[in-house]
């Protein structure tokens, strides 16, 4: 029996309708994101993938919900929304912040039901056990400057007085999780991991990302893009090719 993704449901956002989806792709957007930063994706991936986002509370449609801080908590609840759909060729995509995320999800989801997505997709994030970088403080001036040396696409906006209160809560929060979150060491899933980084990205080295690979004790590749850490938005047709093609080597896995 077939699951449709819920457009009531609490954590996910559908882009477009596709009839007998034969993948479905989730996305977890960036620290400060929010689920319509994928919207333009639904033109260039497969016409039998049905692209869907997680809505973090606070933000968008969420608006008036109080901001989730802990992970293991947020994770634990996007797993049991996600767990239905692992029989519809289910893939996870993380960037940034987003790809921590989606790999504890990944986790769940094979230590809670047994197993896991047919692909994780972890984006512009250093793998466990790299130092990464610094995260900013919590004041307005330091986590403003943090996001303008990503080069984030609403950097700009926090210049505006008018708009940085409506910004600036989101992207703390998010911080504030990233910080609390202390990952056991050593923890792997059994999903083939594909690894997408820039090559100028400020916030993650190619070999700190490859460190994902350790992550996976199933298939893992790495793919690097002209760009820096949004280098997704820059390269949208290149990184849509390469995870179209990866997803139909997924199907075809799945499907041997």
């Amino acid at each position: 029996m077939s699951v449709n993704a819920s457009d009531t449901a609490i954590w996910l956002r559908r882009f477009g309708t596709v009839a007998g989806p034969k993948q479905r792709l989730v996305c977890f957007p960036h620290a400060g994101g929010s689920a319509s930063a994928f919207s333009s994706w639904r033109r260039r991936l497969p016409v039998d993938v049905e692209l869907l986002t997680i809505r973090y509370p606070g933000r968008e449609d969420r608006i008036t919900e109080p901001f989730v801080e802990d992970m293991d908590e947020m994770a634990d609840e996007i797993a049991a929304e996600l767990a239905p759909l692992l029989d519809s060729g289910l893939v996870l995509f993380g960037h940034s912040m987003g790809a921590a995320l989606a790999f504890e999800v990944a986790l769940l989801l094979e230590e809670n039901h047994g197993r896991g997505p047919a692909m994780v997709v972890v984006s512009g994030r250093s793998g466990p056990g790299t130092g990464g970088r610094d995260l900013p403080d919590d004041n307005d001036e330091s986590v403003i400057d943090f996001a303008k040396s990503l080069g984030s696409v609403n950097s700009a906006a926090y210049d505006d007085e008018d708009l940085r209160p409506l910004l600036l809560p989101a992207l703390r929060a998010d911080l504030r999780m990233i910080k609390n979150h202390s990952p056991r060491p050593g923890r792997t899933i059994k999903s083939p991991l594909s690894i997408y980084v820039g090559d100028s990205d400020p916030d993650v080295t190619v070999s700190e990302a490859y460190a994902w690979s350790d992550a996976s004790i199933g298939e893992s590749s790495i793919k690097v893009f002209p760009g820096g850490h949004f280098y997704l938005v820059d390269s949208e047709a290149e990184v849509l090719d390469d995870l179209s093609a990866r997803l139909r080597s997924a199907r075809l896995t799945k499907s041997s």
